[in-house]
């Protein structure tokens, strides 16, 4: 018997906890977000020296910011050390750059979407948390724009100026100007959070030629890496989630904190993101909607047996259709 797909306005009101973003949410606001991965983009486009790819090879990783770090950090010990390594200054450099160019051919800038964040903030202000595996900024600029409305709704990413808060709960309460708030995390972090030579964590704010020119140039000069998880298997991902403070209590805290509801939207939950999942069923999460593109019963019966099998307590599990109105872009 076939699942049934829903409208998103029939089952909206059970569901204003958390939403979970895919890359199939970005991918309905550009298409350029429909890439294999940065790496192979970089290939693809002939971005990639023998040396470059060598490093990804020796360090059995398609993570562009893992071996940008790796390097990075190799190349600031020979500054301190004062030893001369051209050959590793140069692999840090070609990575850096290529990294760089396959940003700035995938991502939009902001004027290209604009016209889409207001529907976005929309959707995103019915959920008491938003989480993002989403490495761009389309989450971002919505929110900005949304807290531009003065509406009495406040998105908040918890960080306070550059700085993520441990004490992140405390930001879900209501004072001053605004009535309800919306918290926004990346576990697999975003353009937005960078690294420092000591492995300080920073929020990188915009500059005058705007966010995304403002991130790339800060790495261009080399201050910052940047932090977030782009490629690599789910034990991959799992290290580099271990390596970063902002990461890991994201991943302890704030997925297991769903208390009832849980929308997913444009997640096709791959073999690689399955820690996700596994996470998210230690929560008191006791009902999924999961998103649907046109009338894919096989994705239906897939993640409807991912839940089976990874979620120890009863789940319903229901399934709307991404393109319905009032949902995501459509709002």
């Amino acid at each position: 018997m076939p699942f049934e797909i829903h409208p998103w306005t029939e089952i909206s009101d059970r569901f204003t906890d958390t939403l979970l973003l895919g890359n199939g949410a970005s991918i309905a606001v550009d298409k350029r977000f429909r890439y294999r991965s940065l790496k192979q983009h970089a290939i693809d486009n002939g971005l990639f020296s023998v040396d470059v790819e060598s490093l990804f090879d020796f360090f059995h990783t398609d993570d562009f910011e893992l071996v940008l770090r790796i390097v990075w950090q190799a190349t600031n010990v020979n500054k301190a050390l004062d030893i001369d390594d051209q050959k590793t200054e140069q692999a840090y450099k070609h990575v850096r750059d290529c990294l760089i160019a396959a940003v700035r051919d995938i991502h939009p800038e902001h004027g290209l979407v604009s016209d889409q964040l207001p529907a976005i903030a929309k959707y995103m202000k019915g959920f008491n948390k938003v989480v993002s595996l989403n490495y761009d900024l389309i989450v971002y600029w919505a929110m900005m724009y949304g807290n531009e409305l003065k509406d009495r709704h406040m998105f908040k990413d918890c960080f306070l100026g550059s700085e993520f808060d441990d004490d992140w709960s405390r930001f879900s309460d209501s004072y001053g100007n605004h009535d309800h708030c919306s918290l926004v995390f990346y576990p697999h972090g975003n353009l937005i959070l960078a690294r420092d030579k000591i492995e300080n964590e920073r929020k990188i704010s915009s500059g005058a030629g705007g966010l995304l020119e403002s991130i790339l140039n800060k790495w261009e000069r080399g201050s910052y890496v940047p932090l977030f998880v782009s490629e690599g298997t789910e034990q991959q991902k799992q290290k580099s989630i271990q390596s970063s403070a902002y990461l890991h209590t994201v991943y302890r805290e704030v997925l297991t904190s769903v208390q009832d509801s849980l929308v997913v939207f444009g997640w096709g939950v791959g073999e690689h993101d399955l820690h996700i999942l596994k996470r998210v069923a230690k929560s008191k999460v006791s009902r999924i909607a999961f998103s649907v593109l046109g009338d894919d019963q096989a994705y239906c019966n897939r993640v409807s047996q991912l839940v089976r099998d990874e979620f120890h307590q009863p789940c319903e599990v229901v399934f709307f259709d991404s393109e319905s109105p009032e949902c995501w872009i459509n709002a």
